[in-house]
């Protein structure tokens, strides 16, 4: 395994950890844009899967080495995650099948811990599965707020504060946002929800590919995502402050172990796909610096986060330069955002673009990407919403390039 290389440089041997990297299309290399719904994954976690299957595949608790095995990867993958989100502790780790399904199973154990005239402030800009969830619990008479956003893809924080008021239990916002590349300001969020005694829960499925996160730093009482967006397999993880999760009544069995982390989790884990998310942590670390874990996966997301960004910004001049391109989002200039690009071009809907793209071999998504809300309030979902292109650390100027000349191609057509 070998570190991402330093600015302006191809990171040729990064991809050579990817298997997937080597398909074609036409004869010429695919070009993965994509990453924003899911990253391309390296042939260590695979290989992670693989031998869990091949060498120590059983159910949990058992009295049998096997068993064992299972528990101590299961523990060692909670500790790992642990480190890479900031927490101290891998009791504060749930593990689910996926983001969403966690939010659900975690929304209906804060609705009983509601009362009456309670609410929960969501925002437009939020993915839907962390709006979805929320607003569920509308129907079991909990107001829930909606914070607008601006124009430039922003929250409006004048909103926000006025909407949080002393009957807040719950604020539930996106750390960044994959359809507008937003990143929030958590810190001044946390001033507010302290300031009325909420709970402040952070989607980070679209920021942890891209960023350190420090749980404890944030000082967020919930946080998730999604590991097969940072080079994992399909699994939803969930941290809560310390103590919090003992303190909820989620759905669960009388045979599920009754204490955090285990209680929000139900049935029969995906061990093969948890043996595959600790291999993504310790891939991870192993493109960083440093003398403990956490330094070295802090240094590899700095390093990623600024290698993706360049990337980014070489195509966001382009698209910039080009007559009838709108990019949607705040401006690289004056805020900081994720390495993710959603634009419309006059004349082509989002999926003529995608489809034009995707029939030479670049892949770029197309629509709302489950953000309907902030599509809707931007007037996209009439003319077939977005299309995005996604920067992942395997990404490469050449493939820029090629995009660019693609996009050439494309407007010569208009």
């Amino acid at each position: 395994m070998n570190p991402i290389p330093e600015k302006n440089t191809v990171p040729l041997h990064v991809r050579n950890d990817f298997p997937s990297l080597q398909r074609k299309h036409r004869g010429k290399p695919v070009i993965y844009f994509d990453g924003p719904a899911g990253t391309q994954v390296p042939l260590a976690v695979i290989h992670a899967i693989s031998e869990y299957y091949g060498k120590y595949n059983a159910n949990s608790h058992g009295c049998f080495d096997t068993s064992r095995e299972t528990d101590d990867m299961v523990l060692e993958t909670r500790k790992l995650l642990a480190t890479f989100l900031g927490s101290s502790s891998w009791k504060t780790i749930s593990l689910g099948a996926n983001m969403t399904t966690l939010n659900y199973s975690l929304s209906r154990a804060i609705r009983r811990s509601l009362e009456e005239g309670d609410e929960i402030v969501i925002t437009q800009l939020d993915h839907e599965a962390n709006r979805g969830p929320w607003l569920e619990l509308e129907k079991t008479g909990i107001r829930v707020k909606e914070v607008r956003i601006h124009q430039n893809g922003t929250l409006d924080m004048d909103d926000l504060a006025r909407k949080i008021t002393r009957s807040t239990r719950l604020v539930a916002v996106g750390m960044a946002s994959n359809a507008l590349g937003t990143v929030n300001d958590l810190h001044l969020i946390r001033n507010l929800t302290h300031q009325a005694g909420a709970w402040l829960l952070a989607d980070a499925v679209h920021y942890a590919p891209h960023f350190p996160i420090h749980v404890e730093e944030l000082d967020v009482d919930f946080l998730l995502c999604s590991a097969y967006k940072f080079y994992g397999p399909h699994a939803g993880i969930l941290y809560t402050r310390e103590g919090l999760l003992d303190q909820l009544e989620p759905d669960r069995l009388k045979t599920q172990d009754q204490q955090a982390p285990y209680r929000i989790e139900t049935g029969t884990p995906n061990f093969a796909t948890i043996a595959g998310v600790g291999e993504a942590i310790r891939y991870l670390a192993g493109l960083g610096t440093g003398a403990s874990l956490r330094d070295r996966l802090v240094s590899a997301m700095e390093k990623i986060g600024s290698y993706e960004k360049e990337l980014a910004l070489k195509l966001y001049h382009y698209l910039r330069s080009r007559p009838g391109v709108k990019i949607y989002g705040p401006p690289f200039e004056k805020y900081e955002r994720t390495p993710t690009l959603s634009f419309t071009v006059e004349g082509k809907t989002a999926r003529e673009v995608a489809c034009f793209l995707g029939d030479r071999g670049i892949y770029v998504w197309d629509g709302d990407f489950y953000a309907r809300r902030p599509v809707e309030v931007l007037n996209l979902s009439g003319r077939g919403g977005l299309v995005r292109i996604g920067m992942s650390m395997y990404n490469t100027g050449e493939e820029v390039e090629r995009l660019t000349k693609a996009m050439n191609e494309l407007f010569k057509t208009i």
